[in-house]
């Protein structure tokens, strides 16, 4: 039986073999036939069209795998690509020679106003005037409508960056500033009384903690009690920026707040150099006479000569210049002006 089997299997792959032999000598035989162009086009196109579409569809099922977040990486770098593209493209078409940008000048006239620069005309900024000469040219340039405020700068050899070459003190200026000010005082008890009799224009504690929180601070100077100076350090923060934190050293912190009253109403000021290390500092008002003026400068600059730091080298006073509220600055000699004050002589 075995026997048979095989012989029929033999049998089968033969007949198989002389069939595909047969179809074989058929395909010889037969014509070639040649496609026209257009049917060539269309099947390449339709070929191309199959794979653009087998391309989306993998571009797809990838975008759907990576997830949203790669999407929009692949879109942001796209965009990358087509700007860099586009700048390469603006470097190749532009000239060679790059072009210089033309800064425009300002004109000096064009500054400041007619007033300004009529008052300017009387100042020489070449020359630097004595004191006694550069308030008295001070009070002819105030232009203003208003009563000009007369102003002092300082710029000191100093480094304000050390704790040890900080410039502050206060002084009492004879005639005061022209100003009226409003004094706060932090304090209670018999204190308080004083105070108010002295003629301060605030005076309490929790009253005044809870004003100064909510952002009321209606004064131009806050003195306190030295026991007072722990509460006060809750407001710290809303008072020192404003230049009204309570200082021993500019004598806002004192247990006779009455005195330190009287004299702030009498014409005390604070000063303090900046950043860039000058004192800037009003010494009176343009209506003031000029022996008022002379001799609330002369208090001023002596104040700063004894706030002099110990630490300080070289030269301390090193440029001074006077002017009014929007007027031209006057320039001092300095040098002159030191030596004149701290001999006693004007």
């Amino acid at each position: 039986m075995a026997k048979d089997k095989t012989a029929e299997v033999v049998e089968e792959i033969k007949a198989d073999d002389e069939k595909a032999a047969e179809i074989a000598e058929v395909r010889e035989d037969a014509p070639e036939i040649e496609l026209s162009d257009d049917v060539a086009k269309t099947e390449v196109k339709d070929d191309e069209a199959e794979t653009e579409e087998q391309a989306e569809a993998a571009e797809a099922v990838k975008l759907a795998k990576a997830g949203k977040h790669s999407a929009k990486a692949l879109r942001e770098a796209e965009e990358e690509a087509a700007r860099l593209a586009a700048k390469e493209l603006h470097v190749e078409n532009e000239d060679e020679t790059p072009k210089v940008r033309q800064r425009q000048q300002p004109n000096p006239l064009h500054q400041h106003g007619k007033k300004y620069r009529k008052a300017a005309e009387l100042v020489d900024r070449n020359l630097f005037y004595s004191l006694d000469d550069a308030l008295d040219l001070a009070q002819k340039t105030a232009t203003t409508k208003f009563d000009s405020s007369v102003e002092l700068h300082i710029n000191l050899g100093v480094d304000p960056r050390q704790a040890d070459q900080m410039v502050r003190s206060s002084v009492v200026l004879p005639h005061g500033t022209g100003k009226t000010i409003r004094v706060a005082v932090f304090a209670d008890g018999e204190a308080a009384d004083k105070a108010k009799a002295a003629g301060a224009d605030l005076v309490g504690t929790d009253e005044l903690i809870a004003a100064i929180e909510k952002g009321k601070t209606d004064f131009d100077m806050l003195i306190s009690t030295p026991a007072g100076m722990a509460t006060l350090g809750k407001v710290a923060k809303i008072l020192g920026p404003r230049g009204l934190m309570p200082n021993p050293k500019s004598g806002t912190v004192t247990p006779d707040p009455a005195k330190a009253v009287k004299e702030a109403k009498a014409g005390k000021v604070e000063f303090r150099i900046d950043k860039q290390a000058i004192l800037h500092q009003v010494i009176g008002k343009a209506s003031f006479k000029p022996e008022q003026l002379r001799e609330n400068a002369t208090a001023f600059l002596s104040a700063v000569m004894k706030a002099k730091p110990s630490s300080a080298k070289g030269t301390y006073v090193k440029a001074m210049s006077a002017t009014t509220s929007m007027g031209p600055g006057i320039k001092v000699d300095a040098a002159a002006t030191i030596s004149a004050v701290s001999t006693g002589k004007r």
